[in-house]
């Protein structure tokens, strides 16, 4: 694995209210929600006093003996937010993967279709969600146990699929994705109570610094950053091409990232990504003629089931987050 980590720049003297190891709320936090109220408050109309909230949950709940992880690597993925697995998958399975990618990047048929996400000028698919329902090659994986094992040992519990995608940037025309939690998202549009979920990202082509891999705020999902702006009606529809609502200010960026760094692990095709939900992430936009594309898969706790949601008028659709055991069909 090679890691692109940016200057550990030295902190400002004003104090950085932050939780690098205590779940519990930092009690200088005013703004923090009374008991009975939402942990997780966001789409907020003013800010907060301060620019995060501290986490709840644990991040690994599981152990050694219950997985496939080694010690090091749970402890790695506690400190970091996530861990990267090089050469998970290969030779004739890999190439299975890929020719299934292409295939179902080339149905013109699904373009037009809610669960395709074109880019934002032009035709190319970006995004194609609920893959596991779309095709058997990307269902056996997503239900695969060496993913499952390892979801099941990080959430603690056992996990289902909350979502699925295909992520795909083109050379020169893949756009780059803002810094986000995806649970901020979850939580505030889909309902997800806690952070119980994990997500899972397989590199199919080769990850190098400049057709915009993923980078990652270390640390960052030790707290909560919450957001401004009411969530507009069927925000979907706009935040999967360019995400506007749901991003962090830019203080708490800054902030953060002074304290951590960033991190963009680059491999070749078939490394495993695993990272924490709340782990802020994001990525350029693709310079190079070389395609970067991943399936991602999103294992939630099945007691960690989606409600309604936080901050949103009604549900995002099902193509976008799951319930347990059901059977989505992209014709309904």
């Amino acid at each position: 694995m090679s890691v692109q980590t940016s200057s550990n720049r030295p902190l400002p003297q004003a104090n950085l209210h932050i939780a690098t190891e205590a779940p519990e709320a930092d009690s200088r936090i005013r703004s923090a929600p009374r008991p009975g109220q939402d942990p997780y408050p966001t789409r907020l109309s003013e800010p907060l006093d301060l620019p995060w909230l501290n986490r709840r949950e644990p991040v690994v709940k599981g152990e050694e003996a219950d997985g496939p992880l080694s010690a090091a690597q749970l402890d790695t993925f506690e400190r970091q937010g996530f861990i990267f697995e090089p050469d998970f998958l290969k030779g004739e399975e890999l190439e299975a993967l890929r020719h299934e990618l292409n295939a179902l990047l080339a149905r013109d048929d699904f373009r037009a279709r809610d669960f395709a996400i074109t880019e934002p000028q032009g035709n190319e698919i970006r995004s194609l969600f609920a893959v596991h329902y779309l095709s058997r090659v990307f269902s056996r994986l997503a239900n695969d146990e060496r993913l499952v094992g390892r979801a099941r040992q990080i959430l603690g519990g056992e996990p289902y699929v909350h979502q699925s995608r295909i992520n795909y940037k083109p050379g020169f025309e893949g756009k780059g994705f803002n810094w986000h939690s995806d649970f901020e998202t979850w939580h505030a549009e889909d309902g997800m109570p806690a952070m119980h979920a994990v997500s899972a990202s397989i590199v199919l082509t080769d990850n190098h610094t400049f057709n915009g891999p993923l980078m990652l705020v270390p640390g960052s999902h030790r707290v909560f950053v919450p957001c401004l702006g009411e969530t507009p009606e069927d925000h979907h529809r706009q935040s999967l091409k360019t995400q506007e609502f749901g991003v962090p200010s830019r203080q708490a960026l800054r902030e953060l990232i002074d304290r951590h760094g960033i991190e963009a692990p680059t491999g070749a095709a078939g490394g495993l990504l695993l990272f924490d939900c709340n782990t802020l992430h994001g990525s350029n936009a693709n310079m190079s003629p070389d395609p970067r594309s991943n399936a991602f898969f999103v294992y939630n706790r099945r007691d960690n089931r989606c409600v309604e949601p936080y901050a949103a008028t009604k549900r995002r659709p099902r193509f976008l987050a799951h319930e347990p055991d059901e059977g989505w069909s992209p014709d309904g």
